[in-house]
């Protein structure tokens, strides 16, 4: 049964906290998941979080908890604890990926001393190499537990190297198959190993075509590798082939998150990975300079139409349009470019289909324009008493369409190739520039049409 955070729950649960009803205390946490923990905590102050963690009796449940705090919360958390607490509570009980996590979000001088502090000195020298990947690439992923067996081996005594790695590792998604200079060579399948004949060898069974990643290679590619072909783990090498570590489907998920909220953020005109718990100049300094992009932008639109004066006061119904014009432009431009960042993202846009894709847009926008103009025509027919305005609105709102689809399909392709994160061209920065295009195509169809019906 899964559990739900209620404000009844949460009041009754710091009604004894405040008794220090250590008991009661004790056994909610005992009948809660680590995750459902780590959510409560986010409702609760500094030494109230404290009070119940240090109350977990079970040492593999804490250390879950840790792991499942965001960033901001776990080290908030940190900061109020001990070293040897943070080292024999919960370092010693979680597996190295997330280990690493943790120590890296401690500052230097103290990261140096809980590490001094874990006993146990392999778990210690693996988390000292995952420090040293860059957190945004598979190597900063990865985890060192691994189920390996020989490819010289025979079977019986490849399930007895599995039995002796067993402890050591939660969920066994492959069995990895090394050579003696421990070169990935591939995979093998439990259900092979039990089902073979005695006497068969490893090299006669496991499976040579086998996906992996090197430790450099970007965290974001790493995960679209792994949902392309639907894997649970993947293994990671380093430059030369040796078996490192492998990263787990629920690393690989947390990246793909991240990676998707971090572009609905730029796409929303958010420009740093943020929460809703950070501070209010974080949250701040995040949103403004789009803002100011978008002011700039729409000065800018001003200047544009202030050197039209003269024509919207001898045709002072053109600016009734203006909105209508700017709006669709802006929408025809996120759509566009919405879709090409979204291909971009999972890599469905290659070399190969990049005109396919521009193409497809001139062909969409060019229904979408005649569809919308078309009814614009037929409203401002039968309803304005301009037939040159009727027109004018018409042919303007067809053409914004098909340049502001262009444009948003353009604007991403280019910055992807100059190795910018096309998701900034979605958002304020396609709307701002749509709204200035877009009234100067108007503006300028205006007055040739005006000029000539």
């Amino acid at each position: 049964m899964h559990f739900e955070l209620t404000r009844d729950f949460l009041d009754n649960l710091i009604e004894i906290i405040d008794k220090k009803e250590d008991k009661k205390a004790a056994e909610i946490m005992a009948d809660m998941r680590a995750v459902d923990i780590a959510e409560m905590y986010d409702s609760l102050d500094l030494e109230q979080a404290k009070y119940l963690y240090l109350l977990i009796e079970d040492r593999e449940k804490a250390a879950d908890v840790l792991a499942e705090l965001d960033d901001n919360d776990r080290t908030r958390f940190l900061k109020a604890l001990p070293d040897d607490v943070i080292a024999s509570k919960f370092i010693d009980h979680m597996d190295s990926d997330d280990a690493a996590d943790v120590i890296a979000g401690l500052p230097d001088e103290r990261q140096e001393e809980v590490l001094q502090k874990i006993k146990d000195i392999d778990q210690a020298g693996d988390i000292v190499d995952l420090l040293s990947y860059d957190e945004n690439t598979a190597g900063g992923l990865m985890g060192k537990e691994i189920i390996t067996v020989n490819i010289n081996d025979d079977v019986e005594k490849a399930i007895s190297e599995i039995r002796k790695q067993v402890d050591e590792v939660d969920d066994i998604y492959y069995v990895y198959v090394i050579d003696d200079d421990s070169m990935l060579k591939g995979t093998v399948s439990l259900t092979k190993l039990l089902l073979s004949s005695k006497g068969s060898g490893i090299k006669d069974i496991y499976n040579d075509d086998v996906i992996y990643v090197k430790a450099d290679m970007k965290a974001e590619d790493a995960a679209n590798l792994s949902d392309k072909y639907d894997l649970v783990a993947l293994p990671v090498v380093d430059e030369i082939g040796r078996l490192l570590g492998r990263i787990t489907f629920d690393d690989l998920v947390d990246v793909m998150r991240e990676e998707a909220e971090k572009d609905y953020q730029m796409m929303s005109g958010i420009s740093e990975d943020v929460e809703h718990s950070d501070t209010i100049w974080k949250l701040t300094r995040a949103r403004l300079p789009w803002l100011l992009v978008g002011l700039v932008g729409e000065i800018i639109g001003s200047k544009v139409l202030s050197g039209y004066e003269t024509q919207i006061a001898s045709h002072a119904a053109l600016a009734f349009f203006l909105p209508l014009i700017a709006a669709m432009g802006g929408n025809s431009g996120v759509q566009s470019a919405s879709i090409v960042v979204q291909g971009l993202a999972n890599g469905s846009i290659s070399i190969e289909t990049t005109f396919r894709k521009i193409f497809k847009e001139i062909s969409i926008a060019l229904i979408n324009g005649i569809i919308c103009s078309a009814l614009l025509f037929t409203y401002n027919f039968f309803f304005s008493d301009s037939f040159a305005l009727t027109i004018t609105v018409s042919a303007a709102l067809f053409s914004v369409i098909v340049f502001a689809s262009l444009f948003g399909t353009f604007v991403p392709l280019a910055l992807h190739k100059m190795k910018i994160d096309p998701a900034i061209a979605t958002g304020p920065f396609i709307t701002t520039s749509n709204d200035i295009f877009g009234l100067i195509i108007y503006m300028t169809i205006g007055g040739i049409l005006f000029s000539i019906i």
